[in-house]
């Protein structure tokens, strides 16, 4: 058996290795040279409040699996090998592989896989991995890319209990705005439709390396085990709602009028809309998702398919 003073020193060691400390962030990007790709929007976590923050929002423990997105150099990575069963790490930069080949090496209970996450089957990934049970993600998503993402788990309905995730302040409003302000919409109403999310840290730029130009937080996105609200078709819910977003300064009537994939003519969209019970004049806006959903069930009476 160890000493108790050798297990000390060794749990000494990891803690001083791990990359949220700012000087071995720099270490690790020197030695192999590597070069920020905007175009992947790369920026790491040097913050170890905020790093705190994420894994007690996450919940990750010994039985869970989870499957991060977006590694960069394996900052929280880290901290997810502590915790977690076993841990997926999908990263899109190959430049970054063999950096998370060495900051990764000393635990056994990961395994990094090189691609595009919207190339991914993760349901299949997911049933090798964990039997198809349900997994917990983790992410920091390049902003530019976060609700083709979001939406793609979402659609694809992965068994996730939960996903926690870093995106733009801006992003965080929209995804837990009510109607009638200014940030409710299509990704509010998706995101809601799917999980009940809630900000659980707001965090500025100097917490990043490089510095990001805009604001971050943390989302705590809780999945639901079945959508908010029932749906006859779930797919001409949302194409009902995103017409209704595509033209905010519209009525709700011309929004879905001028979407030719609804099939719909603008008297059986009036008729709808009186039938919801709401004024002709009302915009998306003012919808909630549950009458978003009535709505939906109301037009889908005059068609049997959209294309």
């Amino acid at each position: 058996m160890q000493p108790v003073s050798d297990c000390l020193k060794k749990e000494k060691e990891k803690s001083m290795a791990h990359l949220i400390h700012p000087q071995n962030t720099v270490s690790i990007l020197k030695k192999y040279n590597f070069q920020f790709q905007k175009r992947f929007g790369q920026n790491f976590l040097i913050d170890a409040h905020v790093m705190g923050k994420i894994l007690a929002s996450c919940g990750v423990s010994e039985n869970d699996l989870v499957l991060e997105i977006g590694p960069g150099i394996g900052t929280m990575t880290q901290f997810l090998c502590e915790r977690a069963r076993f841990v997926a790490a999908v990263e899109i930069d190959t430049h970054l592989i063999p950096i998370l080949q060495e900051t990764l090496g000393g635990y056994g209970n990961v395994e990094v896989i090189q691609g595009d996450i919207l190339d991914i089957d993760i349901n299949r990934l997911v049933q090798e991995k964990n039997n198809g049970g349900h997994i917990k993600i983790v992410a920091n998503l390049p902003y530019y890319i976060t609700t083709p993402i979001l939406m793609g788990l979402f659609e694809q309905h992965v068994p996730a209990d939960s996903i926690t995730v870093m995106v733009q302040k801006e992003v965080a409003e929209r995804m837990k705005a009510g109607p009638g302000t200014k940030d409710y919409g299509a990704l509010s109403l998706a995101v809601q439709y799917y999980a009940d999310p809630s900000v659980v840290a707001y965090v500025p730029p100097n917490c990043f390396m490089p510095r990001p130009k805009v604001g971050s937080a943390v989302v705590q996105l809780d999945c639901r085990k079945e959508p908010a609200v029932q749906v006859k078709e779930e797919a001409f819910l949302f194409a009902i709602i995103r017409a209704s977003f595509n033209q905010r300064r519209k009525t709700l009537a011309n929004g879905l009028a001028n979407c030719p994939q609804l099939l719909l003519t603008k008297g059986q969209i009036q008729e709808g809309i009186e039938r919801l019970g709401v004024p002709i004049t009302v915009r998306g806006e003012s919808l909630t998702l549950e009458q978003f959903a009535l709505l939906a069930d109301i037009l889908s009476e005059y068609h049997s398919h959209f294309s």
